[in-house]
């Protein structure tokens, strides 16, 4: 059984939203962290807009922080992003979209992008055609991601997100179509929360194909600070560990009421997890 260590705690930007990206880095070193996901947005890095030189810029600010890069997350749930669209011009976007993040991921220093299905008409009746297309672009990404040394985590939404990957089932059900060495599954606990199932069901299904985790409390929607929702922190810690999770635990808190203080729910989150999980003696 291989313990969960605090060095495996990683932060998330999303929150810090009307702050700068230095901001929040300071935050998460100031909180005893070593890890960051960077969530590929505006203001802090919105890849439409980005130069090499905002991609040095950002490299240099985390690692002038003794910091590294876990995992690249490009926005895709709100922007007009879908690997799954019936309509050509939208994939052709979407592909593209992801194409760069790879590129620029590769330059940031981090081996792990994540990625989504996208979704089909929530009538249905496009979901086979849906799930070709988001199975062929998923692949095609893969690909890139394997010439640059990378892997992509295939993340679970919530079922009023996608209609396509939002359980296990499905996830598995994709992985084995896409059956790639760069594809990685990952949870996160509010989908997970809502679709009824725990981390053992995804290491017992995935083993070491699980290779990420966002790890939030919620109620149990939410994505909240831990302490803030009701799901049990020290059962899920308790189950990676049984189940030999190796990877990281990002914490993405993404609720409103934190953005106009977004280092108080960091913070409370990290104490929350430093009190459950021991020091390295």
């Amino acid at each position: 059984m291989s313990e969960i260590k605090r060095n495996q705690i990683a932060a998330m930007n999303i929150q810090y939203r009307y702050f700068p990206l230095e901001t929040f880095l300071d935050d998460a070193a100031d909180c005893g962290l070593v890890n960051v996901e960077l969530w590929g947005a505006s203001p802090f890095f919105h890849i439409e807009d980005a130069t090499y030189a905002d991609v040095v810029r950002v490299r240099r600010e985390i690692e002038r922080r003794g910091l590294r890069l876990v995992c690249l997350t490009p926005e895709q749930c709100v922007y007009p992003i879908n690997l799954a669209s019936s309509v050509r011009e939208e994939r052709r976007r979407s592909l593209k979209f992801f194409e760069d993040h790879l590129r620029a991921a590769s330059e940031l220093g981090t081996d792990k992008m994540l990625v989504t299905t996208g979704w089909g008409y929530f009538d249905g009746s496009n979901r086979e055609e849906a799930w070709k297309w988001a199975r062929e672009g998923i692949h095609e990404l893969a690909d890139l991601a394997r010439f640059h040394g990378l892997k992509l985590a295939l993340e679970v939404l919530r079922h009023d997100e996608s209609n396509l990957v939002y359980n296990l089932p499905t996830l598995k059900k994709m992985l084995d179509e896409l059956s790639h060495p760069a594809i990685g599954g990952m949870i996160d606990t509010i989908p997970m929360a809502l679709a009824g199932e725990s981390p053992r069901d995804y290491l017992d299904a995935l083993g070491k194909n699980l290779i990420h985790i966002h790890f939030i409390d919620g109620a149990p929607r939410g994505h909240l600070a831990w302490g803030d929702g009701t799901l049990d922190m020290r059962r899920y810690l308790k189950e990676l560990e049984e189940g030999d999770y190796e990877g990281f635990l990002t914490l993405e808190i993404t609720d409103g009421r934190y953005y106009m203080d977004p280092g108080a729910s960091l913070r409370q989150s990290v104490e929350a997890l430093f009190d459950a999980i021991p020091p390295e003696t």
